[in-house]
């Protein structure tokens, strides 16, 4: 994938992410909207491109059909209004796409379903089995039964883990302001709109910070984190205007709207992927700087020889967090020892292993087909 916007026009596979300000109005569903999105969204299926829609407004939706004037604040209160809301959800996007012969399917995911391997794989059968059918899938989180151990947080952090998931070719975030501005648009106007990022660093997430969302849990803040996992793995995102009837046309016209995050050269293999923003580590390790460029620059394995700490309670074949010097994180890997025998054999050569563990499995602590960089 390029990282010139021009060039979308050319993808096969996108991710539209909508978010509860643009799907909301006077703590209710704009009926409006969603009859846009679904016209706009039935345009790019019929031109052969297969979209998957990621959706806030079950919290909205429900609060509306109670008849509360503000949104819950505590945890069963807001399961309980994401529970109601979310069948009126799902109907009134029933209703809009099948008046263009769409069919639709409801996927409600928790971040166990991602971070455990073998329902990830299930997830990414189903859907994958949905899009060959031609059928639109509409994901939210399950929020009725996720509890703070197994949230995604956001549906920003959701949409960019589902486009890797499915391995998407670009993910759309269409929120209620028309991209990153400088500061922010709603109190200032002299904001001026960031057509391109081609880094995200602390500078971007300063500009991000003090964005928030009307009804949602997400800012801007959430969205930038977002727009960094897709560009680490080497897809593209784009923050544009939910509002605007003809966005995703003029999107793929390679018209100067929204703000494009253009990826990293090199897309990461889903497997990688996974790894990378999918598993939950079990534990850290800490590396030197010498296994820092090695890993990052030098595309080589971890030897024990450059672990220097090793942190938390795993066992061989764990997701674990590397960071570097300075406890930066550098990237995810699966280990080939548990945190025990990793604790014995730190800093030693490998010639040193069995003579102090008693055995030899591996020479590498995590090899390099199991590692993947989500650092600088």
């Amino acid at each position: 994938m390029s990282n010139d916007r021009k060039n979308i026009s050319a993808i096969k596979r996108l991710v539209v992410k909508v978010g509860s300000g643009v799907l909301t109005q006077d703590m209710g569903l704009n009926l409006d909207i969603i009859a846009s999105l679904a016209r706009q969204i039935s345009e790019q299926m019929d031109l052969k491109r297969e979209v998957i829609l990621v959706s806030s407004g079950a919290v909205a939706s429900g609060v509306k059909k109670i008849g509360l004037t503000r949104k819950p604040e505590k945890m069963p209160e807001k399961q309980a209004a994401a529970a109601i809301g979310q069948a009126g959800l799902i109907l009134e996007y029933e209703k809009v796409f099948a008046r263009h012969g769409k069919n639709v399917a409801q996927i409600l995911l928790t971040d166990d379903d991602l971070s455990n391997r073998k329902r990830f794989l299930n997830a990414r059968n189903t859907l994958n089995t949905l899009l060959t059918w031609g059928v639109l899938p509409i994901i939210n989180e399950n929020d009725t039964v996720a509890v703070e151990e197994i949230k995604f947080g956001d549906n920003d952090s959701l949409s960019a883990r589902v486009a890797l998931l499915l391995s998407a070719d670009l993910l759309i975030n269409l929120t209620d302001i028309d991209g990153l501005y400088d500061k922010d648009p709603r109190k200032n106007t002299d904001a001026l709109r960031i057509k391109v990022v081609t880094r995200i660093g602390k500078q971007i997430e300063a500009l991000a910070c003090g964005i928030p969302g009307a009804m949602g849990t997400g800012g801007m803040l959430t969205k930038i984190k977002a727009a960094r996992k897709m560009t680490a793995a080497g897809v593209p995102m784009i923050i544009a205007s939910g509002k605007d009837p003809v966005i995703l046309e003029d999107l793929f016209a390679g018209k100067d709207k929204g703000t494009f995050f253009a990826p990293k050269n090199q897309r990461l293999a889903s497997r990688k992927s996974w790894i990378a923003f999918n598993a939950k580590p079990a534990g850290v390790l800490v590396v030197d700087e010498g296994a820092k460029h090695a890993l990052l620059k030098g595309g080589k394995s971890l030897l024990p020889s450059g672990v220097t700490t090793v942190r938390g309670d795993f066992k061989m074949g764990s997701p674990v967090e590397l960071r570097g010097p300075g406890d930066t994180v550098i990237g995810m890997g699966l280990v080939n020892y548990s945190s025990l025998e990793i604790d014995v054999i730190k800093g030693l050569k490998t010639d040193k292993i069995k003579e102090n563990l008693g055995y030899k499995e591996y020479d590498e602590v995590i090899h390099r087909d199991n590692f993947a960089a989500t650092g600088e």
